[in-house]
């Protein structure tokens, strides 16, 4: 493998570096249409009437379009297709749209946007988790306000509480969360010939995107077509997200057969996209004298807002991981997804479960302190091993590296030299130390396995180039240049030689959404898929080329063809084999279509191989708190990965630091606040506050490599893991610098000084 297992350069990054790459608002097209969107001021309300007259009179305006008038359905095809593309009969959050002005320039779009009037009568909403379970609470979803609700139950936690000899039980919150990628949403909706709707956006689920599109023009699917541009960002946010977008910039442009571009500000992107979920998560856990955990019950509630959009899938995910990476005979697991008057939530890097892995890895924490146990040698002693049974009962066979991340993070931190007992800080500044540990099945599971299937396409071009169109997308993680590394290898030709196109949905079939870690391994094994039907044929002319008697005494290697048998005589160079290719009039394209592998999940009990594999995360903070301000800052984080196998390890630090950065603000200083009415008070960057380079601790990264055999060259998936247990292990740390337990993220200073619960 010449490649793969390389830092090899990114093949995007000189197009960026030198500001040619083309993002949506790059794109124009003759005749284009401007689109603004009208959202409404309450939180909830009947709809009872808009006035767009005098906003139609206004110069250049061409419409204003409002639910009536949506040519398909008024409903975005996600899960159970309950929000609309704009609002009708009722608005249940505040920023939801309303109406679409259309003009002929942007400016004067945003002009008469402020002249549509919307009548709404307020209705009391409903603002939190805890308001919304309460028996007194108005409906607002059903009779219960509750999108889905999981169970996993396995063995008698209820009686094997009884028989611990130490109970601990604790409640944690979580807040939102904002993506605060670089590029906000936006589209540019193009009609064409014969009905047809070509949508150019930036995204990360062109298919989801491609449903929306045939959904809201009432056109079928064949007539779609979604074309991926350069992506700024996305970390989950623009996985459900832009099919509202794009649905309502198609629903423009198949009304007035011009291309509508729908572009957001800042501003208007965190009023309007979806978050991460905020959790409430009760935990009763026992013990035995040592501080094995026999029991476990669990209570876990996100708020998904006023549309249930991912909701149900990430809370399947929060459920299957709510203990962790910990063994435990009897466990019952509960989970509610929440309805509730605000803005929608949906997909975030961990994919509900940084939630409960706060709530899980405090609580052990809180266990280890009690017993006087070091807290990593009680992760040692509870946590997953070769033959461990996980919470849904399946049994991890192989590729299990937890213990030695936890063992090289022990090491590179000097973890032993630095944890003590909080008692035995002294002085007005202090350090402290923390730990946490993380699983995360890669994939989407058992419960998106009708969508775990990818297909690409592989062809080797007259000059020698291999293009590899795929189903998943390249939005800033790398993974355009993990996959060409990947083919490269796999069919032997140079990497320089092999480019990975962004994402068309007339090249491709259906290949799911790029989320959960998913790309490296299930695109990955497309491509090895279609390069195992195009090399032999080009092993096929190096043999002819060569003199050889068969195919099987030729190798192909980083774009080298040989004898085998005399390595260092003559080599055909790949352009040549191409060439030649063409030449004999051999097939020069492949396709590779690879299918998860399997597995189950039982709805009543929760029981299964809920994932075909998982990844592990150690992480080990350590901070420096001023116990007279309490103000603190992480100093370093030490965070170890068993990703199966490192394709490019450049890559892999770059995902690590970028992810531990994310999980720094998550736990530090990111919060959205609303006020009584619902409204959100912290729209911009000037107020929703994010971590910057001044407050990026030491990263130290460390590669594990515990190969999976299904995975491409023993690879699984990663890439959300870096952000997921940054946050207890930095509450963990600030507990062991102060004493203080933190329960509610995120931390801050007052909190530390105990004026704030």
């Amino acid at each position: 493998m010449p490649v793969v297992g390389t830092s090899m350069p990114r093949k995007d990054a000189l197009d960026k570096l030198r500001g040619v790459a083309k993002y949506i608002d790059d794109y124009s097209f003759s005749d284009i249409l401007h689109v603004v969107t009208v959202r409404s001021q309450h939180a909830y309300g009947r709809l009872i009437k808009i006035d767009k007259s005098a906003a139609e009179k206004m110069p250049g305006v061409v419409g204003v379009i409002t639910a009536e008038q949506v040519p398909g359905k008024n409903a975005v095809p996600l899960v159970f297709d309950d929000e609309p593309f704009l609002a009708e009969g009722y608005v249940r959050f505040h920023g939801e749209p309303v109406a679409l002005v259309v003009a002929e320039t942007l400016e004067q779009a945003q002009e008469a946007a402020g002249h549509v009037r919307v009548e709404i009568e307020p209705l009391k909403p409903v603002l939190g988790i805890r308001e919304a379970i309460a028996p007194d609470a108005p409906r607002i979803y059903k009779d219960d306000n509750i999108f889905s609700r999981y169970n996993v139950c396995k063995g008698n936690a209820e009686e094997a509480m009884k028989k611990a000899v130490h109970i601990f039980e604790q409640e944690y919150e979580t807040p939102y969360q904002e993506h605060a990628y670089l590029e906000t949403n936006g589209v540019i909706a193009v009609p064409g010939l014969e009905d047809s709707m070509t949508v150019y956006g930036s995204m990360q689920c062109p298919f989801y995107v491609h449903d929306a599109v045939a959904a809201a023009a009432g056109i079928d699917r064949n007539k779609a077509r979604v074309v991926q541009t350069t992506t700024g960002g996305g970390f989950g946010g623009k996985e459900d997200f832009p099919s509202v977008v794009a649905g309502q910039a198609t629903i423009v442009a198949k009304l007035f057969n011009r291309p509508a571009k729908l572009i957001y500000k800042r501003e208007e992107d965190i009023i309007a996209s979806s978050k991460r979920h905020p959790g409430l998560i009760k935990m009763k856990v026992g013990t035995d004298e040592r501080g094995k955990i026999v029991a476990a019950l669990i209570d876990y509630y996100v708020d998904g807002g006023a549309y249930s959009t991912l909701t149900p899938i990430v809370l399947w995910r929060g459920t299957v991981h709510a203990l962790g990476p910990y063994e435990c005979e009897n466990i019952h697991v509960r989970s509610y997804g929440v309805a509730t008057n605000k803005v929608p939530c949906g997909a975030y890097r961990g994919f509900g479960s940084p939630q409960v892995i706060f709530a899980g890895e405090s609580m052990i924490d809180e266990i280890a302190v009690a017993l006087k146990v070091d807290p990593l040698e009680i992760r040692r002693l509870n946590g997953y091993k070769l033959g461990s049974k996980t919470a849904t009962g399946q049994v991890l066979d192989q590729s299990c590296g937890l213990m030695e991340t936890i063992d090289k993070a022990r090491e590179r931190s000097q973890w032993a030299a630095k944890w003590q007992d909080p008692a035995d800080r002294k002085g007005n500044v202090r350090r402290g130390v923390g730990i946490s540990s993380v699983y995360y099945g890669v994939g989407l599971g058992a419960g998106g396995k009708h969508l775990d299937r990818v297909g690409t396409s592989m062809t080797i071009m007259k000059d020698g180039s291999v293009h590899c169109a795929i189903g998943n997308v390249e939005m800033g993680q790398g993974a355009r240049t993990v996959l060409a590394q990947i083919a490269a290898d796999a069919l032997g030709a140079p990497f320089d030689l092999v480019n990975v196109v962004e994402t068309d949905t007339n090249m491709v079939p259906d290949s799911g959404p790029t989320v959960a870690s998913r790309t490296t391994f299930m695109s990955g094994n497309s491509l090895m898929l279609a390069a195992a039907e195009l090399r032999p044929r080009l092993l096929q002319v190096a043999a002819d080329m060569l003199g050889a008697a068969s195919p099987a005494e030729v190798e192909l290697i980083d774009g080298q063809a040989f004898l085998i048998k005399d390595p260092k005589g003559q080599k055909i160079g790949f352009k040549e084999l191409a060439a030649k290719l063409y030449a004999y009039r051999l097939m020069p394209s492949a396709f590779g279509w690879f299918i998860a592998p399997d597995s189950s999940y039982d709805k009543e009990t929760g029981q299964g191989n809920a994932y075909f594999v998982y990844s592990y995360c150690t992480n080990i903070a350590e901070v420096e708190v001023d116990m007279e301000t309490g103000e603190f800052k992480v100093i370093r984080i030490t965070s170890a990965h068993d990703m199966g196998k490192a394709i490019n390890p450049q890559q892999v630090e770059g995902q690590i630091e970028g992810g531990t950065l994310q999980g720094l603000g998550y736990a530090t200083m990111e919060e959205i606040r609303h006020d009584a009415n619902g409204r959100m008070l912290n729209n911009a960057f000037a107020t929703y506050i994010l971590p910057t380079t001044e407050d990026t601790p030491e990263i130290d990264p460390i590669i594990v490599e515990h190969p999976y055999d299904r995975g491409p060259y023993g690879a699984k998936g990663f890439g959300e893991v870096p952000l997921m247990g940054v946050a207890p292990a930095i509450s963990n740390a600030i507990y062991n610098a102060t004493g203080v337990r933190i329960r509610r993220l995120p931390i801050k200073p007052e909190k530390i000084l105990g004026l704030e619960d």
